[in-house]
């Protein structure tokens, strides 16, 4: 099984996490839909959605860049029927534009607050919201929010609330839509890193090259997100998955691969549950 000829759309897929997604993709053949915002290059952060586009052909699949804020409502509806209208079907959805500010109550000013909430919470809802009808007609259709367990915890809202809010809030949404999508045949799922993944978000606001080098790479959760979008979508839902112990179970063994920096210890992210513990062939 392959995701050849399937029609994933991604949001925030011109770079990281979402690019890595649409890479592994790509490779199967798959037609990858590039949601984001960036048509221009940006000083700090590499790549556009039309650079996205190359390296996503490269590999092997067919692009197609779509300029998009996921906070404009007629952007995501005419980028879904787009998408469709283009490659006849769509088959996945991949939540995964985020803002971040990793800041306290008084240090985060509202509007900082508000896009918080306009592209985590609000834009996966939305961008899910208009994509279920097309979905319904799939042969194995997924949506995957990049999102958090839901373990409410003081120590994971404490330090940024704002930011907790609205990352949570993309989980809620697996949590309800797993639901309420079910009895149409719809997977819902999330995924999340154990460890820091090397991304430009984690390059300029998490630490530098210091948190890079121990962390892992895009790759695994690209990997991860691949073997989700296989399994069957009926039997398959509302599971809130962490990528390395999903991907032991999935009969993965090499985690070096992913490593950026073998030497370095792995830095852990946010928001992983206590009591999930690593598979030890990747501690």
């Amino acid at each position: 099984m392959n995701l050849q000829g399937k029609t994933i759309f991604i949001t925030g897929a011109s770079r990281g996490i979402g690019l890595a997604i649409g890479l592994r993709a790509a490779k199967d053949g798959a037609n990858v839909v590039i949601a984001a915002k960036t048509a221009e290059p940006h000083p700090k952060l590499p790549g556009t959605i039309y650079t996205a586009a190359e390296e996503i052909e490269a590999a092997g699949g067919n692009a197609l860049p779509l300029l998009v804020d996921v906070r404009d409502e007629e952007a995501v509806k005419g980028a879904i029927a787009n998408a469709v209208e283009t490659f006849g079907s769509l088959d996945i959805v991949v939540n995964n534009a985020s803002a971040i500010s990793l800041t306290n109550t008084p240090q985060t000013d509202m509007k900082r607050f508000d896009l918080m909430h306009q592209i985590n919470t609000r834009g996966t809802y939305m961008v899910s919201k208009y994509a279920i009808p097309h979905l319904e007609k799939a042969a194995n259709p997924h949506i995957l929010m990049l999102s958090p367990p839901l373990d409410f915890k003081e120590k994971w809202f404490a330090p940024h609330l704002a930011y907790s809010l609205a990352k949570y809030g993309m989980s809620l949404c697996v949590l309800g839509l797993a639901g309420e999508l079910r009895g149409k045949g719809i997977a819902v799922n999330a995924l999340w890193p154990r460890t820091t993944i090397a991304t430009s978000a984690v390059q300029n606001l998490l630490g530098g090259d210091r948190i890079v080098q121990a962390s892992r790479t895009p790759e695994i959760l690209a990997d991860a997100a691949h073997a989700i979008f296989l399994k069957p979508s009926r039997e398959f839902t509302g599971q809130f998955l962490i990528d390395d112990t999903f991907l032991a179970a999935e009969g993965v063994t090499d985690f070096e691969k992913y490593r950026v920096d073998p030497s370095v210890r792995l830095m852990p992210d946010f928001f992983v549950p206590d009591d999930s513990k690593p598979p030890s062939q990747s501690s």
